[in-house]
């Protein structure tokens, strides 16, 4: 009852929020029928958390979606970063590839990017201050934020999760193994999301931000960072839509229980 109480309110807040002004974020032009401005999202977290990693979507569908966003692949074979229209890999050893059209995804979050703020940003020096300073921007923490960071980092850690092979473990023993990579001196981007913390289950509530240097050579899954400078780009909306896996595993799975602990190990740590 009490998750079956906490999605009611999702739905509600999102109703809610649909009917307030966020500038051009407001209106769907007729014509347009990629969705513009709206989150689209492949399948929930609590799915991945539990180790539902074979997805149905393939990577050419998912960009009919949208540009810019993160996510993963089947067998969660890496974690992935798209910009500028370009989807990338970052394996489980760290190298990077471009993203074939005829790969799928098990979990991925996608947007056509339109920034409506900008700001230059200055020294942060951990992930929480990166993330204090993007909440100090926000409009309210009931929204749904794309964020794109361009910048120079004194330091960066990230991660990737090899290839899994079935039967697939729980998420967070995976990320137990997970191989973690840390640079100095980099340039790069951020690119991610934030989400409110009614969306528990859902997604991951706050902030949710992967990496690709300029050089396309390194990146991953955001575990720790210091910005010495850049610019901070955010999109906000209150169009969200999902669309759920139709496989067996996934329409049998127990998907109600509490993973928010789950979702900090394997996410966050």
């Amino acid at each position: 009852m009490k998750n079956e109480s906490a999605f009611v309110h999702f739905l509600h807040t999102l109703h809610l929020h649909r009917d307030q002004s966020h500038g051009g974020h407001t209106r769907i032009d007729e014509n347009d029928h990629h969705g513009a401005y709206e989150i689209f999202q492949v399948s929930t977290v609590n799915a991945l958390v539990e180790g539902l990693y074979d997805g149905e979507m393939t990577y050419g569908d998912l960009r009919k979606h949208g540009d810019f966003g993160i996510g993963t692949f089947n067998a969660l074979d890496g974690e992935m970063i798209a910009f500028d229209g370009n989807f990338r890999q970052i394996k489980g050893d760290g190298r990077v590839n471009s993203v074939d059209d005829r790969m799928k995804t098990p979990f991925a979050v996608v947007q056509f990017f339109k920034p409506n703020l900008s700001l230059e940003i200055n020294e942060c020096k951990t992930f929480e201050e990166l993330a204090q300073k993007c909440d100090s921007v926000s409009s309210g923490k009931n929204c749904f934020y794309t964020i794109r960071i361009d910048g120079f980092f004194s330091f960066m850690k990230t991660r990737s999760v090899h290839r899994q092979i079935r039967p697939y473990k729980p998420l967070n023993e995976v990320t137990l193994l997970q191989k973690e990579f840390e640079f100095e001196n980099v340039e790069g981007t951020i690119a991610g999301f934030c989400f409110p913390d009614f969306t528990q289950g859902l997604n991951v509530p706050g902030y949710h931000l992967h990496f690709l240097s300029h050089d396309h050579l390194s990146g991953g899954h955001i575990l720790d960072c210091t910005i010495m400078r850049g610019k901070l780009f955010i999109d906000h909306t209150s169009n969200f839509h999902m669309e759920l896996p139709r496989k067996k595993d996934f329409l049998e799975a127990n998907l109600a229980k509490d993973s928010r602990n789950a979702i900090d190990q394997a996410e966050k740590q």
